[in-house]
């Protein structure tokens, strides 16, 4: 055998020279292909990565590659933002009218945390400063 990866038992010489295995996996962002999954499924799966614009892998991995789940959830989808404090900060300033004298006291960490802790939201982040979030109701 030429070794782990190659199946076809010569030792590299003539017509049967090293090939590796390959798995055609690439390409999928983060979604879970295993090794029997049918081409149809691929496909499938391929599709709603192409329609997500970046972040479809991860959302099908967030949900044991469940495509029903995952499209229900970008019904829930809120956009992309550089952390859930900006879209806590996005989200308080578009919903209610802060005095300019207590700016300085929200504290949007803390209320992004608690947006995720509580379960009202779920992330992904795709990058540096590149997360998506979704509401969970």
């Amino acid at each position: 055998m030429c070794g782990e990866t190659c199946k076809h038992g010569s030792e590299g010489t003539g017509r049967w020279q090293h090939r590796p295995v390959t798995r055609h996996h690439e390409g999928f962002e983060g979604a879970e292909i295993g090794e029997y999954t049918s081409f149809s499924r691929m496909v499938q799966i391929a599709e709603f990565i192409q329609n997500c614009d970046g972040f479809g892998g991860k959302l099908l991995s967030h949900f044991n590659e469940d495509i029903e789940d995952a499209e229900e959830a970008l019904e829930n989808y809120s956009g992309e933002y550089g952390s859930l404090a900006d879209y806590a900060e996005s989200l308080t300033l578009e919903s209610t009218e802060i005095p300019e004298n207590l700016r300085f006291y929200i504290d949007y960490e803390k209320m992004g945390r608690d947006m995720e802790l509580s379960g009202d939201v779920f992330t992904i982040e795709t990058g540096y400063k590149e997360v998506h979030i979704f509401w969970c109701h």
